[in-house]
């Protein structure tokens, strides 16, 4: 079959840094085709050339045959090429109808008619399955109906080629599973589809080929049913991934002691997350697992004081601890890194460097300004240690792959020697070997006697990070679990209400 989509040679350099380096890449019509390589290895930067988005320095694209050059992501669409980013880029606060319209409203007598937008906004999302009202406010529906109405926007240009980039990332398994009823729909009309994603049962499920990228380069291509998890991993990352090995040794660690850092009784917030109790000592690695909506990043908050809790008290090293606001945790040696880092982490426009002291300046109060010197010190180390890259302190943080951000915000928070570090998922959204590095800096971290609280929706992630669980179901603490033999099974029966107690 001919491709529908064809890259030859394409180059694309930033300065100081080659993010493609003479790219071949075929898309065929009517095929799921995954995007694979670690962050940093090139694949949005793919995405950008192919939809304009970055000009390319050599290499040709062809769509249907023939050479094309889009000067925009708009000239792209015109022809028919439409992405889904990760982030809904649509707009909450107009209509469903709206949103999928938005720039081709049908019109009457010059002025937008409103019945006609909403009965064609009703026709494309009966196409993909989804029956909401088109009159609805986008913002007031949930995120997993949101990415599916940037499709039903994607369809309404009558698009050749659909690039999802990273479409499940906040999904849950239910919500995933419609996401990909639709995907298979519109690649059984000959939708060539571009799925981009870190998941790889995902990508086993759902893609008919793959690609995989490392360091602006082709590693391969495949047909996904005849390459294995393995062999997958290597090209991914260039080696094997024997530091997971690692990670997984919890019984090497050193053992808690007898004391908690941190107690917590009866703690709770009405409508957030009922009253549990909570004890976390120095040294471990305690894991939070739950469904989305169970109450895992509710927990966190109430432990940093983002959110006040209207019951129960915290005990920090024996003494009672008011969590009045951040500040005061953050005083106490208590550091937190949110789930969602471009909202709630890290400042986009400012460079690595002011991004990794930034948590310790606050601390320090602004009087009190970070020398120069030690900024410059502190930045070389963390890069070091935490394989930042580029390992360059003037790089600005929004121009790093999502791997490498996530490093920048836990190394902000190294920085300030926390005695309570508390992870939200700290690697939602990144590739398979930044994961492995970061799981390596907890299980580091808690040998050297840091406590850690480990939030994944990834339930291997947590077992294999964890000495012990907390599970969590409808915003409840219901059980802990503890010791090696723990097993992903053992934490899913528990979740699903088919087990009371598991054996530690």
């Amino acid at each position: 079959m001919d491709p529908l989509v064809e890259l030859q040679g394409i180059t694309v350099t930033f300065p100081g840094v080659k993010a493609l380096d003479g790219v071949d890449f075929r898309l065929l019509p009517g095929e799921v085709h995954a995007l694979l390589g670690e962050n940093g290895a090139g694949k949005s930067t793919l995405i950008k050339a192919l939809t304009g988005v970055h000009a390319t320095d050599a290499g040709e694209i062809r769509l249907a045959g023939v050479p094309v050059w889009f000067h925009g992501p708009a000239a792209a669409q015109d022809a028919g090429i439409s992405t889904v980013y990760q982030e809904v880029n649509l707009c909450a606060n107009l209509s469903v109808a709206e949103n999928i319209l938005l720039g081709r409203e049908p019109r009457r007598f010059g002025a937008i008619d409103g019945r006609a937008m909403r009965a064609r906004a009703a026709e494309l999302l009966s196409r993909i399955g989804l029956h909401i009202d088109p009159g609805s406010a986008l913002g007031s529906h949930p995120i997993a109906v949101q990415q599916l109405v940037a499709i039903a926007r994607a369809v309404a240009v009558d698009a050749r080629v659909l690039i999802l980039d990273e479409p499940t990332s906040s999904l849950d398994a239910g919500e995933v599973a419609e996401l990909f009823r639709i995907v298979r729909v519109l690649r059984d009309e000959g939708v060539a589809i571009l799925f981009v994603s870190h998941f790889l049962d995902q990508v086993y499920e759902i893609a008919d080929r793959l690609t995989v990228l490392r360091n602006g380069k082709v590693v391969g291509e495949y047909a996904t049913a005849e390459v294995g998890r393995l062999e997958l991993v290597r090209a991914m990352i260039g080696r094997d991934l024997t530091v997971l090995d690692e990670v997984g040794k919890r019984g090497e660690r050193r053992a808690p002691s007898a004391e908690p850092l941190l107690r917590a009784e009866n703690l709770g917030r009405r409508g957030a997350i009922a009253p549990f109790d909570l004890e976390l000592h120095p040294g471990e690695v305690v894991g939070v697992a739950g469904l989305l909506g169970s109450g895992r990043t509710e927990l966190a908050r109430l432990l940093f004081g983002a959110d006040r809790a209207d019951s129960g008290h915290v005990y920090f090293n024996g003494r009672p601890l008011r969590l009045r606001n951040p500040r005061s945790a953050i005083a106490h040696g208590i550091a937190f890194t949110s789930e969602d880092r471009k909202a709630e982490g890290l400042v986009a426009d400012l460079t690595v460097r002011d991004n990794l002291i930034l948590a310790m300046q606050a601390a320090r109060g602004w009087v009190r300004q970070v020398s120069r010197r030690t900024a410059d010190e502190l930045v070389a180390k963390y890069v070091e240690a935490l394989d930042i890259r580029p390992a360059n302190a003037d790089a600005v943080v929004g121009t790093l792959s999502g791997g490498n951000q996530q490093k920048v915000l836990l190394a902000r928070w190294l920085v300030t020697r926390p005695k309570l570090l508390i992870l939200d998922e700290p690697t939602r959204g990144i590739d398979v070997g930044a994961k492995a590095q970061i799981q390596k800096v907890v299980a580091d971290l808690a040998a050297d006697g840091m406590t850690v609280v480990f939030i994944s929706a990834e339930l291997e992630e947590v077992v294999r990070v964890s000495d012990r669980v907390v599970v969590l179901r409808d915003r409840r603490k219901i059980a802990e679990v503890s010791g090696a033999d723990v097993t992903v099974d053992d934490v899913v029966a528990l979740i699903a209400g088919e087990a009371e107690k598991v054996p530690s």
